[in-house]
């Protein structure tokens, strides 16, 4: 699937692990789980807990995501 067939949504980070998985929660209110996507892993972006992001969430498994962006303050 291709990053343009993903859809977008706002959310902020609420808990991070261990294997790179960051738990996402959405402007909606629901909890996803969510890892950065290759170009914010390749120029070495940091996301930490309480930054708002923008995560791709894919039609087919919502409860799964890439974050593609994060937003500053």
């Amino acid at each position: 699937m291709a990053k343009d067939d993903l859809v977008q949504v706002e959310g902020k980070v609420a808990d991070l692990t261990g294997g790179g998985i960051y738990f996402v929660t959405l402007e909606n209110g629901l909890p996803i789980k969510a890892r950065l996507c290759g170009k914010m892993k390749r120029f070495n972006i940091k996301v930490v807990v309480g930054d708002r992001v923008t995560v791709g969430v894919s039609p087919y498994d919502p409860t799964h995501g890439l974050i593609t962006h994060r937003h500053k303050i």
